[in-house]
């Protein structure tokens, strides 16, 4: 069976991976999910060296040897731009006012890292079993670095040109992103939102032209989502938007509250908080600047511009300037054991067969 054939891929009991999703997570959960025996996720890319290396050695220490998943950005950071950086806090700016915030005395955020040859340097010793990328892959002698560790390779496709192009350059799997995901589009190739389908769109394309395992990630929040993109023909499934309530998540308790209102059926794709879209819960500021804005500079230098408003809100007990993070299926997401809902989800396993 394919979804068997993915769990002997990844060494795992389960063909079910957990979301690596920065931000609201740190190697907790990513710890729970592989001891359920499925694969556990680390997103790298908001991580310094020091903080990286240490999360990797918290996960090796508390999984016994179970396969867990490191994952990083494959951006290429831009160069800045004066002009649109004026032009945002310009756009900002009654924000700024009405917070008292000076926006000469905000400095630049930590933004997200590229997977880069330091980052292998210091993932060298580790010989991590799987790595995942979004946004593409790094240059090929990177990649064959990663490989040369015995890792297995996975990728986000939004498309199937991402999916086919990934399969052209050697990765072991397929994640089939649909346009129903949270957090940041994976899209490399073209910028046009347009091109993502759903999940039971994309998946079905992806799996007739792709010869390697695809996985589908987009909307899976239970067993009954799991049981159907398996009975589509994906491999296995990567869940993200269900884990955020779990106690081993760093979610928020404004993210959190967010995740179980009302609001969390609204969301939207928005390039306010990083500078590249990504799929959350509409807030006020995505309402009244629209969620997508020409002067958002590129990825991820949006970040600093916003952060201090994000800061002022958050203190004052409002998301109204938070990245709210979430797939359009937020009916999944329940306060309990990041384990107990790996085994809930499984049951769509068994369900499919």
């Amino acid at each position: 069976m394919a979804d068997a054939s993915l769990a002997r891929l990844l060494g795992t009991e389960l063909p079910l991976i957990q979301a690596p999703m920065a931000g609201v997570q740190g190697s907790a959960l990513a710890i729970a999910v592989s001891n359920a025996g499925a694969l556990g996720s680390l997103p790298g890319a908001m991580l310094g060296a020091d903080a990286l290396r240490a999360e990797i050695e918290a996960i090796r220490a508390a999984v016994g040897g179970r396969p867990y998943n490191l994952n990083f950005f494959c951006h290429t950071p831009p160069v800045p731009d004066a002009a649109r950086e004026a032009a945002w806090r310009e756009a900002l700016a009654p924000y700024y006012r009405e917070h008292d915030i000076d926006p000469a005395k905000i400095a630049p955020g930590p933004g997200r890292n590229p997977f880069t040859a330091e980052t292998a340097d210091l993932l060298e010793p580790v010989r991590p079993p799987v790595v995942s990328f979004h946004f593409g892959l790094p240059d090929a002698a990177l990649l064959d670095r990663v490989r040369s560790w015995g890792a297995k390779v996975l990728a986000s496709a939004t498309t199937v040109e991402e999916g086919l192009w990934l399969q052209a350059r050697g990765v072991d799997a397929v994640i089939a992103q649909g346009l129903e995901a949270g957090g940041h589009r994976g899209h490399f190739l073209s910028p046009d939102l347009t091109r993502q389908p759903g999940l039971f769109a994309l998946l079905p394309q992806l799996v007739a032209a792709l010869d390697v395992p695809v996985i589908a990630a987009g909307g899976i929040a239970d067993a009954q989502g799991v049981a159907a993109a398996m009975a589509l023909g994906a491999a296995g499934v990567q869940v993200g938007t269900a884990y955020l309530l779990c106690p081993e998540a760093t979610t928020s308790a404004i993210h959190r509250a967010a995740l179980q209102s009302d609001a969390a059926r609204h969301t939207a794709l928005t390039n306010l908080f990083t500078g590249r879209p990504a799929r959350g819960i509409v807030n006020r500021v995505m309402r009244e600047l629209g969620p997508l804005s020409a002067a958002a500079p590129e990825f991820p230098l949006a970040t600093s511009a916003i952060a201090p408003l994000r800061a002022k809100a958050e203190a004052a007990g409002s998301g109204d300037f938070t990245p709210l993070w979430s797939g359009q299926n937020a009916s999944g997401c329940r306060a309990v054991p990041a384990a107990e809902l790996t085994r809930a989800l499984a049951r769509g396993l068994a369900a499919a067969h």
